[in-house]
């Protein structure tokens, strides 16, 4: 299995960017899909999951409104929208997939990607 997340960079405070995690090795169908983030000197933190046929989505209250995740099953694709992005939301952004149910802890996730880093700057 093999996850592989891309799309990072450096945005400006207050702009957009889109992740992609691109899934293979599984049956993408039948995963979760979460999004983490890991800012220096702060613990994992949990920014959502979609189900396996993509129609629910659960987000954290700290960043529902910024954060839409969404997948493709047709490409095993799955994305982070992110918008109105702050310097606080810099941090290495991972993919995780975990089967059939949802959790919002990282424990629970199978699979991981190497992730990708997101620099917001002033």
């Amino acid at each position: 299995v093999q996850l592989q997340a891309f799309g990072g960079g450096l945005v400006q405070a207050g702009g957009s960017l889109r992740l992609s995690c691109a899934a293979s090795g599984l049956a993408f169908s039948d995963y979760y899909m979460g999004w983490f983030r890991e800012a220096p000197g702060k613990e994992r933190e949990f920014l959502g999951a979609i189900s396996g046929n993509g129609r629910r989505t659960n987000y954290p209250g700290s960043v529902k409104g910024q954060f839409t995740i969404s997948r493709e099953n047709s490409k095993n694709t799955v994305y982070l929208r992110m918008r109105s992005l702050k310097l606080e939301d810099t941090a290495v952004y991972y993919c995780a997939a975990k089967a059939y149910t949802y959790s919002p802890s990282d424990r629970e996730y199978n699979y991981w990607g190497q992730g990708t880093e997101v620099t917001v700057s002033s």
